[in-house]
């Protein structure tokens, strides 16, 4: 399912909305369509556990009605966490969004042989105030300081490498971006497709420019009795 691509999974939740008879708010106009948007469209190849979606309702029944009308009908391999009301003066999801966990995994022939010393070396990779890696665009290459985006970034004992990275419309960080400049400061290549990503969870950032408060976008909301 990581291979489907954005386009596909929201025509997917648009039909999970009918099936799970959602009244569901429809533009105007010649062509309406459900008012729906992702807070921040997966990348196609990256697993989540962790995605919202906004939608508009004209009317609704309880948090724990609606997620179980919509479980109902939804696929497998897929599942519907909360459904919470928003404020009325809530902002986008997607216009918010500040930042994402990521677990990373090797695969495992392409895991690097020295381990320990490949997750110790993280936390001096993390001190350092400037990690320049060059950023292709449409007019060419430029050197870009990556730090400022990277917030967390640590090794867990069952091998997976865990990040907090910028993410979103003001400045988005990819997880192997991080991965690849930390091997090439070991003075290594990073293979292609040597890993495996799931986004875990999504931020905003209720703090000041230099420090961060980050709270996940599911705080914004209120279950529906």
């Amino acid at each position: 399912m990581k291979f489907i691509g954005h386009l596909d999974v929201m025509r997917y939740f648009q039909k999970v909305m009918r099936r799970a008879d959602v009244d569901i708010r429809y533009s105007e106009g010649f062509s309406p369509h459900q008012i729906m948007s992702f807070a921040s469209p997966l990348g196609v190849g990256m697993e989540s556990r962790g995605e919202y979606v906004d939608i508009e309702v004209l009317s609704t029944d309880s948090s724990k009605e609606m997620l179980r009308r919509i479980n109902e009908v939804i696929g497998e391999e897929m599942e519907a966490l909360s459904y919470r009301r928003l404020p009325d003066d809530a902002a986008n999801a997607m216009s918010i969004v500040a930042a994402a966990d990521y677990a990373v995994r090797f695969r495992e022939e392409y895991a690097p042989a020295d381990w320990d010393a490949f997750t110790e070396g993280l936390a001096e990779f993390l001190a350092r105030t400037e990690i320049t890696v060059i950023k292709k665009t449409k007019k060419g290459e430029r050197e870009m300081n990556i730090r400022p985006m990277i917030y967390e970034l640590k090794a867990n004992e069952d091998r997976t490498v865990w990040m907090k990275i910028a993410t979103g419309s003001a400045a988005n960080l990819k997880p192997d971006a991080v991965l690849r400049a930390y091997f090439e400061s070991r003075g290594e290549t990073m293979v292609e497709f040597a890993l495996l990503t799931t986004r875990m969870e999504v931020y905003a950032d209720k703090g000041t420019e230099g420090s961060p408060d980050f709270v996940t976008l599911e705080q914004f909301g209120e279950d529906i009795e």
